[in-house]
């Protein structure tokens, strides 16, 4: 399970057993977790994330994207 970017108490990473659904990443901040498709960024699903930390991890994945991807990359294709 690399983690592959921490920002403001949230850890961003990927399972190793999901390579073979789309490109995603998975957010966890304290109790609450979410994942997001990445090709586009859109919301898988959440839970335990409060609105405003749910806007901000919305937010900084889109931000990262590319970073991400790459990262997504490197790890299942690489």
């Amino acid at each position: 399970m690399p983690t592959v970017l921490r920002i403001d108490g949230f850890e961003f990473f990927f399972y190793s057993h999901e390579g073979a659904e789309p490109p995603h990443v998975h957010v966890d901040k304290g109790d609450g977790t979410a994942k997001f498709w990445l090709a586009p960024v859109k919301l898988e699903y959440i839970d335990g994330l409060k609105k405003q930390e749910q806007r901000k991890a919305k937010r900084l994945v889109e931000e990262h994207r590319l970073f991400l991807l790459e990262k997504w990359n490197e790890h299942f294709e690489g």
